[in-house]
């Protein structure tokens, strides 16, 4: 539930003016509003009216917000926009540096940084003069060899970035790449430095040079590349870890070289959705437009167990393969029966070669599978690692390349009793 702030309006207040503002705050934060939306806004307020704050925050809302992941960034402006006196302070003190203690303080909700970004603007917050009494000491800081901006975004969580972090964190998750090493196969090709020799081969040369064997022809094993099948997770508590995921995905998808078969892409929250063809659309603001047009259940319920079903029964077959690796990105928390969940995720390892989970929880120190769905998807996985940041990703590759890469499972397990 959102919510809503008092209106405490001046003497001579200047609504329009301010709407016009308000409106200009949300186009810096990425919301699609133009002047027609923000002259409808201004005549739909005045036929409203805004002696009721909730009737005045959903006037707003149906003017300017159009998706509904929108709605989290219009309630973060709406917030400070209107309600906090002090909203300039406010949001000097998610931007401005600071020193911690002991005590941490807590971190922006989602989208909160990036509305204090939009309001702030142009603008140029400066640190408040400080009184030069005598008892007060001056700390400085040599802030020379800290860590660079590229390095602190590769392990920001991507819950926390602002819009512009968001933007520069998907250029660099373009460029990350996802190998894998080939599969053994029992078809062989012709090789030079092969260990086996090609009798076949041997025999087809010989007869050309009257029966005799000037040389022998080599084999080798043919590689054999596995399929990619992604399980992603797109509900409303996986929304812009979703997001950026994808953003890899297609990077992977349209690499060449990179190994892969074929990548298989699906969303679920309430029904599984085929996004496969959109991720193969080069540019990748179009194709992920599209696979969100097609997914109708984004920042939805979930049903995992239901939509794991829909996998099995429906695409296994056709995707899986023999080799096919399988990463389910989900946060685990699930409302159905959880035995059937982890009958479904038992069917799944078993068609797969490998199941990697990957859940933007292990994010916390002190995460423990304490959800049931959580813990009835743990014992049916092969790997169990974070997806909250591009080192996350990054990692993801190192645990592919080694079969034996279990991540935290052990350890989860082990708190399950199960270990």
């Amino acid at each position: 539930m959102v919510e809503l702030p008092t209106l405490d309006l001046p003497d001579h207040p200047r609504l329009a003016q301010n709407i016009t503002h308000f409106a200009r705050a949300l186009r810096k934060a990425g919301l699609p509003i133009g002047p027609g939306r923000v002259i409808d806004a201004i005549r739909a307020v005045e036929a409203v009216g805004f002696s009721e704050k909730r009737d005045f925050y959903w006037t707003l809302h149906a003017c300017f917000v159009t998706r509904h992941e929108q709605s989290q960034v219009f309630a973060q402006i709406f917030r400070l926009f209107w309600r906090d006196p002090r909203y300039m302070e406010h949001m000097m003190s998610l931007l401005l540096p600071a020193v911690r203690g002991a005590q941490e303080d807590r971190a922006a909700e989602a989208a909160q940084k990036r509305a204090a970004e939009a309001l702030l603007d142009g603008a140029n917050p400066k640190v408040p003069p400080r009184d030069d009494s005598p008892e007060e000491v001056e700390i400085e800081i040599d802030a020379a060899r800290t860590q660079s901006s590229d390095e602190r975004l590769r392990t920001l969580d991507f819950e926390q970035m602002s819009t512009e972090e968001i933007a520069r964190a998907k250029r660099m998750i373009a460029r990350l790449s996802l190998p894998v090493t080939p599969l053994p196969s029992r078809r062989a090709m012709a090789s030079t430095s092969g260990a086996r020799i090609d009798v076949r081969r041997t025999l087809r040369q010989s007869m050309r040079q009257g029966g005799e064997i000037h040389r022998l022809a080599l084999k080798r094993p043919r590689p054999r590349w596995p399929n990619l099948i992604v399980l992603c997770d797109i509900s409303g508590s996986m929304s812009q870890y979703s997001r950026m995921i994808l953003h890899f995905l297609h990077a992977v998808s349209n690499e060449k070289g990179a190994g892969w078969a074929k990548v298989h892409a699906f969303t679920f929250g309430t029904r599984l959705t085929n996004i496969t063809r959109h991720l193969r659309h080069r540019d990748v603001d179009a194709g992920l437009a599209a696979a969100g047009a097609e997914a109708q259940d984004w920042e939805g319920g979930t049903r995992i167990g239901q939509c794991l079903r829909a996998f099995n029964r429906d695409w296994s077959r056709r995707v899986m393969g023999q080799g096919a690796i399988v990463l389910l990105i989900t946060d685990g928390l699930e409302r159905d029966d959880p035995e059937a969940l982890a009958a479904e995720c038992e069917r799944l390892q078993l068609s797969a070669r490998r199941v990697i989970w990957l859940n933007p929880l292990l994010r916390w120190d002190g995460f423990a599978p304490k959800a049931r769905g959580i813990a009835a998807i743990l014992p049916h996985v092969d790997s169990f690692r974070a997806s909250h940041s591009i080192q996350s990703l990054e990692d993801l590759g190192a645990a592919l390349s080694q079969p034996d890469d279990g991540g935290e499972k052990q350890r989860m397990l082990r708190l399950l009793g199960k270990g």
